[in-house]
């Protein structure tokens, strides 16, 4: 039982801190990462426990898991739709509730008619290695009645982490004083141990397993050693597949007292002149505001945009002031911007997307499909 009288908002000073570190500060693969958790807001472990117990179990918290670097393990793409106005909210509750491998599912819209304006409904998509994201793509296109798709698999990225918590506040133009780092999406082969060991290690924590030296129960999932699950996971973060360990808020939605975390979610695209992505890239990745930043090409649906990014805010205005301070500094290092546009989000779900080739047939049986019908190779290209 979780005790009632443990605060569980966000507003509480105590959970601030602790979320300020919990939600991206703790990265790669941790062998103790409540009490790393602990050590970074200088607040007690048992108390870091029980703060994310009762967040989790009230809904302020919607999950706490080790995030895999899905780039490097599965083809994946963000995908924009075009699907007629009485089909996306259709279309949006397939992708949320019967597709495991749509991950974040976003319908947006934009200020005003431009181009790409008509693709409302966006998700993110991984597909087991062996499968063909086209193919999959194809298949949903028929299910949810969609006029056309646009697969954008990312090039490179520059920035990735979300904090939320940390971010209230945070002045436009925040920047580090480097550019941002670059990071390949090169998929690393896994063996069937690493597999096993993947599973129960990126699975969600429920409220009960929320507690010290949290990874010798799924070693025992696992079926293998503790001292081979870590290992094996000692491993996986050594060859560049594992994220962080983290907890995840609410994008939009309230939390049960009524508290919004973020209200604005800006998927901003640039156009920067060809040969020049990745320093593009590197100066865009380093606003600390940015949760995500990537290579995308974005083709003539969305007037050849190459960089996107995303940032969130309660504000509109100050999200834009932040894309302001964007723009500001490219202008300022020489970097011309061709075009530029903002897709704000609205109605949104966001879920891990599965990545084991097991549950891709095991989906596939369910749907009534053949599997060896979506096998392909790496169809990763962008049209």
């Amino acid at each position: 039982m979780i005790e009632t009288t443990v605060p569980s908002e966000v507003a509480d000073p105590v959970n601030a801190r602790i979320l300020a570190i919990s939600e991206d500060r703790v990265p790669g693969f941790a062998l103790e990462p409540f009490a790393e958790i602990a050590a970074g807001a200088g607040v007690p472990e048992a108390i870091v426990i029980d703060r994310l117990r009762a967040m989790l179990a009230s809904g302020t918290i919607r999950r706490i898991r080790q995030t895999m670097m899905a780039t490097n393990l599965a083809p994946g793409a963000l995908i924009a739709w075009k699907v007629p106005a009485e089909g996306i909210d259709r279309g949006f509750d397939y992708m949320s509730r019967e597709d495991p491998f749509s991950g974040h599912i976003v319908i947006r819209s934009t200020d005003a008619d431009t181009p790409g304006s008509a693709y409302r409904l966006w998700t993110t998509l991984k597909v087991p290695q062996g499968f063909s994201m086209r193919k999959h793509c194809d298949y949903l296109k028929g299910v949810i009645g969609a006029e056309a798709f646009r697969m954008m698999p990312a090039k490179r990225l520059f920035a990735l982490g979300v904090g939320h918590v940390r971010r209230r506040g945070m002045e436009p133009g925040s920047k580090t004083d480097e550019p941002g780092a670059v990071l390949d999406t090169t998929i690393v082969d896994l063996s069937a141990l690493d597999w096993r060991v993947l599973g129960p290690l990126k699975r969600e924590f429920t409220v009960d397993e929320i507690e010290s030296d949290p990874w010798r129960a799924r070693a025992e999932q696992a079926g293998v050693s503790f001292e081979e699950f870590v290992g094996v996971a000692r491993s996986l973060n050594e060859r560049g597949v594992v994220g962080r360990f983290s907890t995840f808020l609410e994008h939009v939605k309230p939390s049960a007292g009524g508290a919004r975390v973020t209200r604005y979610n800006a998927l901003v695209h640039w156009r920067f002149p060809e040969g020049r992505e990745i320093e593009a890239g590197r100066e865009v990745g380093r606003h600390h505001i940015l949760t995500h930043a990537y290579w995308r090409e974005g083709g003539p649906e969305f007037a050849n945009v190459n960089i996107m990014a995303v940032a969130h805010g309660t504000d509109k205005s100050l999200v834009l002031a932040h894309k302001d301070a964007i723009d500001r500094h490219l202008a300022s290092v020489g970097i011309p911007v061709g075009y530029t546009n903002v897709f704000w989000g609205g109605r949104s779900e966001i879920k891990p997307s599965e990545i084991s080739p097991v549950e891709y047939e095991a989906w596939c049986v369910r749907a009534g499909l053949d599997p060896a019908l979506l096998r392909g190779g790496d169809d990763r290209s962008a049209a």
